[in-house]
This record gives structure tokens, sequence and C-alpha cells, in this order.
């Protein structure tokens, strides 16, 4: 027994530590466009739709252990009344992230899951702060579930590399 014990201990030592080291953050393009105060507000009653899409890339630098990952943010709100788009924001958030003992197999869900999740509370200040500065409520997006926007970007990718239209 006491054999499993320090076997059972020992391999956990085996293992690579992990270490991962936020270097940089940055807003590498951003644009907010308020189209209420572009066309007026036409006095009808506001009833916003608020659409957020999220898209994610990730790319190794030319450092050792180094990359990069972008994160894309396009906010849309519409008025339900009209369809009338009240403002759009789009936002790309990169961090640079030193990166050692992760697995090859697990560097790319790493990479687009865990990265961006360390970012997220950054660049949803940001538009919170950018809707609140441009005329609008601040607005408080919710939080992104990385690991179920990995999974179907999997999924996608799966599909569209599948063969189209073979015969039964």
């Amino acid at each position: 027994m006491a054999d499993e014990e320090n076997g059972a201990a020992a391999q956990p030592q085996a293992q690579p530590q992990i270490r991962m080291q936020v270097l940089a953050q940055f807003i590498r393009d951003m644009s907010f466009e308020n189209a209420v105060a572009q066309k007026g507000l036409n006095g009808g009653e506001v009833q916003p739709d608020i659409q957020v899409a999220v898209s994610l890339d990730a790319r190794k630098r030319p450092q050792d252990h180094q990359f990069e990952v972008i994160q894309k943010f396009r906010v849309t709100s519409k008025n339900r009344a009209n369809d009338e788009t009240l403002f759009l924001l789009e936002i790309d958030y990169g961090g640079v992230f030193h990166i050692e003992g992760v697995p090859d197999e697990q560097l790319h869900p790493f990479l687009l899951i865990e990265c961006p999740r360390l970012l997220f509370p950054f660049i949803r200040r940001i538009i919170s702060d950018v809707t609140r500065d441009g005329g609008f409520p601040a607005l408080n997006i919710d939080t992104v579930d990385y690991l179920a926007l990995y999974r179907q970007e999997l999924a996608r990718r799966a599909q569209s590399q599948a063969p189209q239209g073979q015969p039964n």
C-alpha cells in the first residue's frame, strides 16, 4: 500500500507544470457607430434588441512559447419596433501569452478557451464604457461560454469537411 501511495504521489510530479503569463493586452481595432445620433430619433418607442457575435483567432508568435489570441466582438443594437439600427460596436481585443507545459494536443483548445476567458472581464468593461460614452445605457454583456463556442466551431468545421451530395 505504501508503494501505491508513493507511486500516486510521484505521478503528478512527472507531468509538466503548466505556466501561463499574460504579457500584454490591447485593442487591435475598434469602431462604434451611433446611428441614432446620425439619423435622429423618430420620437417613437425604442425597444432595443441586442445581438452579440464572438469569434476567436490564435497564432504562434516568433518568440518561443508566445501566442497571440484575438477576440472579435460585434455588438448590434436594433429597435424591435422598426428594425432600425441604434448602434454598432465592433472590437478586436488581443492578448499576448507566454505558455509552457501544455501538451501539443491540448494547446489549441487552451488558446481558444482559457486565454479568452482571462481577457473577457477587460473586454466586457470596454464594451460597457464605449456604449455608455456613446450615449446609451452601459451594456454589460453576458459571460461568454468559450468551451461551447469552441465545440460549435469544431462541429461547424467537421460539417463543412464532410462529403456533400454523395449518392446513397
